[in-house]
């Protein structure tokens, strides 16, 4: 029994949301809308669940003096300070101009996010370089775009485009060979195509997954793959 209820609650539960979607009468989509908003409650108690470990996972750390028990010290004072003005200080109004939390957000976290992404991608374009290997004609296509791509969307790349192919000696048809025009084609149609396909295919393994959870093919959210 440990295991046939919660996979009769999966595919009874997951049924009706699934209607949901597809039949409009009331009593369909009542429940489908109450089962989705008690979801919501409960990634809710995740965040308390995941806030809560991420507390005790770091004072143990700052106990036991760990190498960088300073890191995880500043980590505790940020999650402190912003759950004592998000919660108590600002409430309702946290996304309004000139309160604590937005200062916190925009001078804080926005600044540290882009700097993440920032090493992320200079990670990435080094491994690329390193680990690419032209070998084929699709191959080299790719790394030809990938090139125009980095290039042209920076403003360095830009500039550098614009003083060459900007020349008052050059015809008119050069010009429009700079990068910027090039890579932005590039992200409007062939980098589109490739996503929208990459997503599609993603998607119908959301769906497939779905499935196998609700038909109670798919255990292993139950500890184990019998």
């Amino acid at each position: 029994m440990k295991r046939e209820i919660p996979l009769f609650l999966t595919a009874v539960i997951g049924a009706i949301v699934l209607a949901g979607f597809f039949v409009p009468h009331p009593y369909v989509s009542v429940p489908a809308d109450y089962l989705q908003r008690c979801a919501v409650i409960v990634v809710a108690f995740g965040y308390a669940l995941g806030g809560a470990n991420l507390v005790q996972v770091n004072l143990e750390g700052i106990l036991r003096r760990h190498p960088d028990w300073p890191y995880k010290l500043v980590l505790l004072a940020g999650m402190g300070v912003t759950l004592v003005f998000g919660l108590f200080v600002d409430r309702a109004k946290f996304q309004d101009p000139g309160t604590v939390s937005l200062w916190i957000y925009d001078h804080v976290y926005v600044p540290m996010n882009s700097t993440m992404f920032a090493l992320l991608a200079l990670f990435i374009a080094s491994a690329a370089f390193r680990a690419f290997r032209v070998r084929s004609a699709e191959a080299a296509l790719l790394a030809v775009s990938a090139l125009v791509v980095m290039i042209g969307r920076v403003p360095l790349g830009d500039a550098v485009m614009a003083g060459v192919f900007d020349h008052p000696g050059l015809p008119e048809w050069m010009r429009h060979l700079r990068l910027e025009p090039l890579q932005q084609w590039i992200m409007d149609w062939p980098q589109n195509a490739a996503k929208r396909a990459i997503l599609i295919g993603a998607a119908m393994g959301v769906m497939a997954t779905g499935l196998r959870v609700i038909l109670g093919i798919e255990r292993s959210y139950l500890g184990g793959s019998d």
